[in-house]
């Protein structure tokens, strides 16, 4: 994973606390799993609490390594100076075209991408559609729906 990720600040403190808490708290929990589960003996192959545990651990030990890979390559990301011009970590006021209902989004790196939360990554069509765009600028983008037009209406 050498390409950069780009974070917030909230991002990357998101990202530290889970790592922290991955590392400090279920890793040790996953361990006390497994050895319990080898403490019931009989069978390995049969103990099906056992193959859960070692489960759970590949899953814990890969979300650590996915989040120390995100945070050896992440560049911080600070509210752009300019208003003027969406750029990463831009927030944007959009209305769909034909539409009076306003819309927020934030403009941020994958790793911290969350569409629920109105968190839009570079990468995506609409990121990429708004990234360089202006106020009143219509953008037009690939949804799975189909082509969308948003109008940006403000930029903070």
């Amino acid at each position: 994973m050498s390409d950069v990720q780009y974070l917030t600040p909230e991002g990357l403190t998101e990202i530290e606390s889970r790592l922290k808490y991955l590392t400090d708290v279920r890793r040790a929990e996953v361990a006390e799993r497994l050895r319990l589960a080898l403490e019931e003996g009989g069978d390995l192959s049969e103990n099906a609490e056992y193959e859960d545990a070692k489960n759970e651990q590949a899953f814990v030990e890969g979300e650590i390594s996915r989040l120390e890979a995100i945070l050896s390559s992440a560049q911080i990301i600070e509210a752009p100076a300019r208003r003027d011009v969406v750029a990463i970590g831009s927030t944007i006021t959009v209305v769909e075209k034909g539409s009076k209902e306003k819309e927020i989004y934030q403009l941020v790196g994958s790793a911290e991408a969350n569409p629920a939360e109105g968190k839009i990554s570079l990468e995506s069509p609409l990121g990429k559609a708004l990234l360089g765009a202006k106020v009143g600028q219509e953008v037009k983008f690939k949804a799975p729906a189909g082509e969308m037009i948003f109008v940006i209406k403000s930029i903070h």
